[in-house]
């Protein structure tokens, strides 16, 4: 071991750890080192830290009744020789060596501490030192054994080692090539994201975000940061534009900057997307958010959407058409609609050659086209207006200038007001059109092409005889109508509440194509609905970023021309959940002439992502629909599939002592609502019903407050996986993770394979390799590096929107008053319907009643839907309840004409 003095010993980093110091003379400078961390924010660097200085400091001469340095003193590890230093200190870590300055306070309950104003860090000194600084985690690949080995070799030669010639590491025992190659690598890393977090914390930016940026830009990222910071919300993951402007405003940008109003506007149409579920806003609305939110004049960020036009960071376009000159556009759907059995449904156009359409409503969620004739009469209702055959014939319109919502199913699209432009972020504009072209493309194969076109001369009679006697598949009249249109129209809809038999007509026809030697292809949204549809099926079914291979940046390895998938049929379930992106990407895989069946329940809630789809294409009536209606699936003395449909049609649950599946439990404390939801899943479920905590999940409507997912979340950790020395945890911004931790995924990862909504446990957690491990639903094992632990969640409790697909054993639900703004129908209808054998509700029975009575629509005294155009304050009057908007069912009306 050598004892060559240590060159780095000279060398020093500096920060401030708040602003810059001004000389006066109630600052104190202590030097020492760092004992251990207490805490650290990842979010803004504050650190609690215990510090042992190198000589007594005035504080513990004052302690020891002493006016002046004890020459006793020695630094050692003794409680009375440890000092607590307080304040913003970037990245420091146990075993660094700082000098610090700042002011002594004395805090109420923790007495004396030093908080720190500048610090300056000086690299250990000692080997102890350089111990206790290398093995602190620092450098991923090097623990306190890894560090107690390399030190032991090199002694004060180490870090020099490190900087200059990290291959001879290699020499130090039982230090493999691989391991080697490692550290190496994560020492100049260290090394240039301090100097990042360092400059960003000047800048109010976390030390997880900092890291982010750096892997992004590398060794360019300062002068990024500097000179382009709105690149940040473009570019890189978890930071948006308020945290961009943040940046961009302390470095000096003006506040009309066009860059800025560029940014802004995106945030605006981003946060859209991303909250409401918006494919494009209506351009008046845009203008007039964004102005609110950068506090700029509405003109200003009209220059700004013509500037995203021209640089191509935005589409706009027109979504009425005037039928004077022929220009292309879309067909306008003025519509006022009423849709309520036993009521009556108009709809009409704004052209002087189109009348109304009227028909007497039977059914709640069937949606075909009136002609625009008077006093047509059908079983089903228009929401759209239509071209007139005669224009002769019909009487004129009147022009209804009001914002239009289409409703089918549960959730209804609203449409920009006549003559408003569109404005789209380019890939939901891209993907609604390439929606509308292969939807269409696909529906319209000729004979030749259609894949399936012998069936169609298939005896059906015959042959749902031999399913019931041969293969226990008896189907009832729509189920069979069902199959008959997946084997003979190339695209279709199957849709239908829980219990209707969607499952057993998926079986029913996979056996039929089985038998015929069809290729056939199921997929889902998610793994959870695969696994299920692979369970149910017998089938593999496979998500669809894997069938599709979805790489990063979303983009499919199948053409339908080049390369299409193989398959004769592609069946997808739950395609409720599928996004505007999602399902572009899907039908530009499909070959004209593979048939492709739509599976899923309409009045589920909507997908995550942008879009309103399933709702959308049936809207449109290009293609065919089979609702089921009759309920199959409910078991003697079960109340879960009964009370789903009756929340569906607006009535409350039934409950009472004969049914003992379904139970709530009126608790109008929103606090206490949270302990009691913690109580029944740790104790009262697993000892009444024998169920196992893991198979519980608790639903909640919304994020915050008692009754929340982040609240329930910490509290059923703490119960069902507290701390223990075997389980290692890691603190990441606010969030603690252990092992054991049920867990889930919060974005598309393509190089991981891992998708927004996937679930799974952390089976181990490294500090060593700064790394945690987890277990996926699918048996794969997945790594996360502690930089990308903001990808994941904890998954006791989840919001409903991300139990979409999924089943569980049991179902608890929590309901409060203060989450009024979210009790909506369909919200409790898609949690109800998550369950297989137990639902709980916990809360507020008038909550419970606000939430079934709130249904998709708000009607007016005349009973018509009432517009969710936004309002003359610019503010978007649209809700989760109002819709959202989408141009998809226009495209495809425009396309089929």
């Amino acid at each position: 071991m050598s004892s060559k003095p240590n060159s780095h010993q000279a060398q020093t980093t500096s920060s401030s750890a708040n602003s810059p110091t001004t000389s006066t003379p109630n600052f104190k400078t202590l030097s020492g080192v760092v004992e251990r961390v207490t805490f650290q924010s990842d979010e803004t660097g504050y650190t609690v830290a215990r510090f042992l200085p190198d000589r007594p400091t005035d504080r513990q001469a004052t302690n020891n009744n002493s006016t002046s340095a004890s020459p006793r003193f020695r630094a050692t590890k003794g409680d009375d020789n440890l000092l607590t230093v307080v304040g913003t200190m970037v990245g420091v870590v146990a075993g660094e060596a700082l000098e610090l300055t700042g002011l002594w306070l004395q805090h109420p309950q923790h007495g004396w501490q030093f908080k720190v104003e500048n610090y300056r860090s000086v690299l250990p000194a000692t080997e102890q030192g350089l111990r206790k600084y290398m093995g602190s985690g620092l450098i991923k690949g090097i623990g306190p054994k890894t560090a107690d080995k390399i030190v032991a070799h090199f002694g004060l030669e180490t870090l020099d080692i490190l900087e200059n010639t990290p291959d001879r590491l290699i020499e130090v025992p039982k230090l493999g090539k691989h391991k080697v190659g490692l550290i190496a690598k994560a020492w100049l890393e260290q090394k240039a994201i301090k100097e990042v977090m360092l400059f960003l914390q000047g800048q109010g930016i976390s030390t997880s975000l900092a890291v982010r940026i750096y892997k992004e830009y590398g060794d360019a990222s300062i002068t990024i940061v500097k000179n382009e910071p709105y690149r940040l919300a473009r570019e890189v993951w978890g930071i948006g534009f308020k945290t961009a402007d943040k940046i961009a405003q302390a470095l000096g940008f003006a506040i009309d900057d066009p860059e800025r109003i560029k940014a802004g506007t995106l945030y605006v149409l981003s946060e859209a997307s991303d909250s409401g579920g918006h494919t494009y806003l209506p351009r008046p609305q845009l203008a007039l958010k964004a102005a609110e939110l950068l506090g700029v004049t509405p003109e200003q960020v009209e220059t700004a959407i013509e500037g995203l036009v021209l640089d191509g960071g935005a589409q706009v376009e027109t979504l009425t058409v005037d039928p004077t000159d022929g220009s292309k556009g879309f067909v306008p759907l003025i519509a006022v609609t009423v849709y309520e059995p036993g009521k009556t449904a108009a709809t009409s156009q704004q052209e002087t050659n189109v009348g109304t359409g009227a028909a007497n409503v039977t059914t709640q969620t069937t949606a075909k086209k009136v002609a625009a004739k008077p006093n047509i009469l059908t079983s089903d209702v228009a929401t759209y207006a239509t071209k007139s055959p005669s224009s002769a014939s019909v009487p004129t319109a009147a022009a209804l200038h009001e914002s239009v919502e289409v409703y089918v199913g549960s959730t209804p699209t609203l449409s920009a007001l006549p003559g408003e432009q569109a404005v789209y972020l380019p890939p939901f504009y891209f993907a609604e059109q390439g929606i509308a072209n292969h939807l269409l493309r696909l529906a319209h194969c000729s004979p030749q092409q259609d894949r399936l076109i012998t069936l169609k001369q298939t005896n059906f009679a015959t042959m749902f005889e031999y399913l019931t006697t041969k293969e226990s598949l008896k189907l009832a009249d729509r189920q069979e109508e069902g199959v008959v249109m997946a084997l003979t129209k190339p695209v279709g809809v199957l849709t239908g509440g829980p219990g209707t038999g969607k499952t057993t007509s998926m079986r029913a026809l996979i056996r039929v194509l089985t038998l015929k030697k069809k290729r056939i292809i199921l997929a889902a949204p998610t793994g959870r609905a695969a696994k299920r549809l692979s369970e149910a099926t017998g089938l593999e079914a496979k998500t669809l970023h894997r069938l599709l291979q979805l790489k990063p940046g979303g983009k499919s390895q199948y053409d339908h021309r080049a390369n299409p998938i193989p398959a004769d049929i592609v069946i997808v379930d739950e395609t409720s959940m599928l996004d505007t992106l999602l399902m572009n990407n899907l039908l530009k895989g499909i070959a004209t002439g593979t048939h492709l069946l739509l599976v899923g329940d309409a009045d589920q809630l909507p997908s995550v992502g942008a879009g309103n789809v399933l709702a959308d294409v049936i809207g449109s009536a290009v293609v065919p629909v089979v609702k089921l209606e009759q309920i199959f699936r409910q078991g003697e003395g079960s109340a879960i599939v009964t009370n789903a449909h009756r929340i569906n049609q607006g009535q409350m649950p039934l409950m009472g002592k004969e049914i003992t599946d379904f139970f709530f439990f009126g608790e109008d404390d929103p606090e206490l609502a949270g302990d009691l939801v913690v109580d029944l899943v740790a104790k009262r479920i697993p000892t009444k019903f024998g169920f196992k905590p893991e198979e519980i999940q608790v639903l909640s409507p919304m994020h915050r407050g008692k009754c929340g997912v982040g609240y329930l979340n910490e509290k059923l950790q703490e119960v069902l996986n507290p701390p223990s020395e075997r389980k290692g945890q890691k603190q990441y911004g606010g969030k603690l993770f252990r092992v054991g931790d049920k867990v889930l995924q919060l974005r598309n990862n393509y190089e991981k394979e891992v998708f927004n909504g996937d679930s799974g446990v952390v089976m181990e957690l490294s500090h060593e390799d700064q790394v945690v491990t987890v277990k996926l639903e699918d048996g794969r094992e997945v790594e996360y590096d502690f930089g990308e632990l903001d990808e994941l969640t904890l998954a006791y409790s989840i919001s409903i929107h991300k139990s979409q697909g999924s089943e569980y054993p049991v179902c608890v639900i929590p309901l409060a008053m203060g989450h009024y703004m979210l009790l909506e129908r369909k919200l409790i209808y898609t949690a109800v319907t998550r369950a297989k054998k137990l639902v709980v509700l916990v809360g507020s029975k008038k909550a419970l009643a606000m939430a079934v009575r709130n249904g998709p629509k708000r009607e007016s005294e005349e009973g018509t839907l009432l517009s969710a155009a936004p309002n003359n304050s610019g503010k978007d009057s649209s809700s989760h309840r109002a819709g959202r908007y989408t141009g998809l069912t226009v495209r495809l009306l425009h396309n089929q004409n």
